[in-house]
This record gives C-alpha cells, sequence and structure tokens, in this order.
C-alpha cells in the first residue's frame, strides 16, 4: 500500500513540475515579451485580467508540486534517493520565493499601467524561475526513471 502511495505521488508531482515547465517557458518566451505590444491606453485592465486568469492557471499545479514535494521527504518509492526530494523541495522554495517576493510585485506596479523599465526587470528575473523549474523538470523525470 504505502509503494501505491508513493508511486501516486511521485506521479502527480511529475505531472505538476512538467505542466510548470512548459507554462513557465510559454511565459519566458512568448507571453511576457509580448506585453510591451499591448499598448498604454488598454495595458493596466490587460494586466489585471491576465494575472486574475493566470492565477487559475498556474496555482492548482503550484499547489500540487509544493504538496507533493514535502510528501515525497516521507513517502518516496524504492530507488528515490532522500537527496533527490530535498533538493526538489528546495527548488520548489526558490520558484514560491521568486513568485512571491520579486514576480507578483512587478505585476502589481503593472496594474497601475505600463512601464517599460518594470516589464524589464520582470522579463530578467523571471528567468530564474525558467531556470529552477527546468531543473526540477530533469529532477523529477530522474525521480521517474530512478523507480522504474
Amino acid at each position: 500500500m504505502h509503494d501505491e502511495i508513493a508511486q501516486g505521488v511521485v506521479l502527480l508531482h511529475l505531472a505538476a513540475t512538467l505542466f510548470m515547465v512548459g507554462v513557465i517557458w510559454f511565459v519566458q518566451v512568448v507571453h511576457y515579451p509580448l506585453f510591451a505590444r499591448v499598448g498604454s491606453s488598454g495595458f493596466a485592465s490587460y494586466e489585471q485580467a491576465h494575472t486574475r486568469r493566470t492565477g487559475w492557471v498556474v496555482a492548482p499545479p503550484m499547489l500540487a508540486e509544493l504538496v507533493t514535494a514535502v510528501l515525497l521527504l516521507w513517502v518516496r518509492p524504492a530507488g528515490v534517493p532522500l537527496w533527490a526530494a530535498g533538493a526538489g523541495l528546495a527548488l520548489v522554495a526558490v520558484n514560491w520565493a521568486s513568485t512571491w517576493a520579486v514576480q507578483i510585485p512587478f505585476h502589481d506596479r503593472l496594474t497601475r499601467g505600463f512601464d517599460p523599465a518594470v516589464h524589464r526587470r520582470l522579463v530578467a528575473t523571471n528567468w530564474l524561475r525558467t531556470a529552477v523549474w527546468s531543473l526540477r523538470g530533469l529532477l523529477v523525470l530522474g525521480m521517474e526513471f530512478q523507480r522504474t
């Protein structure tokens, strides 16, 4: 029973992380750069809608990723080392910290209107989350291959 639960946790963790890897690369390469083309007159309402709608897309997988990262410290399947689960949770913490301390404040500033400097900083600092989620994707794929 324990191994079945652990396998389910790993699979949910894998799905949530890989979903977020795809989302973050789309946001970094396509979505954020296109903010500059929205236009000043409608940007504030665009940013408010973007923030609201994006939250509905990313909150569930980010929460699933966080919960399963914590669970993997206790219910690891055979073949998944403790260091991998610990490193995965540390990387989740980096993404959450960056999201709350950096990206959300930049988005809050952009809801008042487009500011090219804030936009550039949003795009530049988001590379950290892009890199960390990419690394997490490789890590959880490694976990999956180690357990099979």
